[in-house]
């Protein structure tokens, strides 16, 4: 007689394998080059990856605070400050995270009860419904205007009830690369000023902003920052995607209780990492210079999709770039996207896989976080069409 596993109902019935495993499953067959998943293709600094082995070296890899290592909380206080105004208490409103996605969700947990409605927009970044989903929350879906991907707050406002607990937002936008305006962070601050809604503001490509444009973050507007947690990635800023930390900022009552299940669900982060991140920060110079390193590979990118038919969108920030390929395929998004990795041999992602309806507006996602060299190879593929 063989066991049987019991059978269990899933807490994610509609989860399956992600379109991100799917695509690069099918470009490392194919050969292709893979500008489908978010990651860079080059190597962080290496005075950074200096400082982490010299904090292993030093002894420096036992638990830390399960708040975060103080020096690390403490830089992180000075440079929100420094550009954006608004002073943090390193011990009572920092928490250093297990990456930006655990960040997120430890957020939704410690804020959302069974039953509360929190409001997303779409498209987004793939963690926001299902963390909302395990939380007991109901998902209320609000479309971004499409073509532009600004904010729509007519349809905000709309989706407004007195069950809504939340709101995320996202900006620089994934996967769209639109960045909202000072204007539109004050319209959802009045919006929400006489609500008790709070905010969840997924910053985490917050230094690749392009064209001389500033990062609106909700830190910057008080009434904002007041009800918001504000999330952002040192994997993003500084090329090491892999090595997971991140971090929230929000007041201390916020914080207080955000900490309760961050305890629970990661505990603490990482040591020798959060070391040698709070020494890197000493240097202001890597993310104050992301923007413009960023806006060259986006350039080169642009510049040689003008060879194609594709239809560029705006790329205002991120290290996304997003076209229209009505003019070159009648295919869907995600059939296209498998033809164009195995008969062109550049991967990317469905602008669909971002919504819950699986809406298609033709349009796909690259990713230029990658060498010159990888880019100059996609672009003389996609020149072929």
């Amino acid at each position: 007689m063989n066991p049987t596993t019991p059978a269990l109902q899933s807490r994610l019935p509609k989860v399956g394998t992600t379109i991100f495993t799917v695509m690069s499953a099918l470009a490392t067959e194919r050969g292709a080059v893979n500008l489908g998943q978010g990651f860079p293709d080059f190597e962080g600094d290496p005075r950074l990856v200096d400082a982490v082995t010299g904090a292993m070296k030093g002894g420096l890899n036992q638990y830390p605070p399960m708040t975060g290592v103080p020096a690390l909380r403490e830089a992180i206080a000075k440079k929100v400050e420094a550009i954006y105004g608004h002073r943090y208490d390193a011990n009572t409103e920092i928490t250093i995270t297990a990456g930006a996605t655990q960040a997120i969700l430890t957020a939704i947990l410690a804020i959302v009860h069974p039953g509360d409605e929190v409001i997303v927009l779409e498209p987004c970044y793939d963690s926001y419904v299902p963390n909302i989903e395990l939380a007991g929350g109901v998902v209320v879906r609000v479309p971004l205007t499409p073509g532009t991907f600004r904010p729509d707050f007519s349809k905000i406002a709309a989706a407004i009830t007195p069950k809504t607990r939340a709101i995320l937002i996202n900006s620089p936008h994934n996967p769209s690369g639109m960045v909202w305006t000072k204007e539109e962070m004050l319209q959802l601050q009045a919006l929400l000023d006489p609500t008790d809604i709070l905010v969840i503001s997924d910053e985490v490509y917050e230094h690749m902003v392009f064209d001389g444009q500033q990062h609106e973050s909700a830190a910057r507007f008080p009434a904002l920052a007041a009800r918001s947690f504000i999330v952002s990635s040192f994997g993003k800023t500084y090329h090491v995607t892999g090595w997971k930390v991140g971090y929230v900022a929000a007041p201390a009552p916020l914080t207080a209780e955000f900490r309760k299940v961050h305890q629970f669900n990661v505990f603490t982060v990482n040591t020798p990492v959060q070391h040698g991140l709070a020494n890197f920060m000493a240097d202001p110079r890597p993310y104050l210079d992301l923007p413009a390193f960023y806006q060259r590979k986006r350039d080169l990118f642009r510049e040689g999709l003008k060879k194609t038919k594709f239809r560029m969108l705006p790329g205002q920030g991120t290290y996304f770039q997003c076209v229209d390929i009505s003019a070159v395929s009648d295919l869907n998004e995600a059939d296209f996207c498998k033809w164009l990795t195995t008969e062109i041999g550049v991967a990317a992602i469905p602008l669909s896989a971002f919504y819950g309806n699986g809406f298609d507006q033709k349009v796909v996602r690259f990713c230029f976080a990658k060498k010159d060299e990888t880019l100059k190879t996609a672009l003389e593929r996609l020149a072929r069409l």
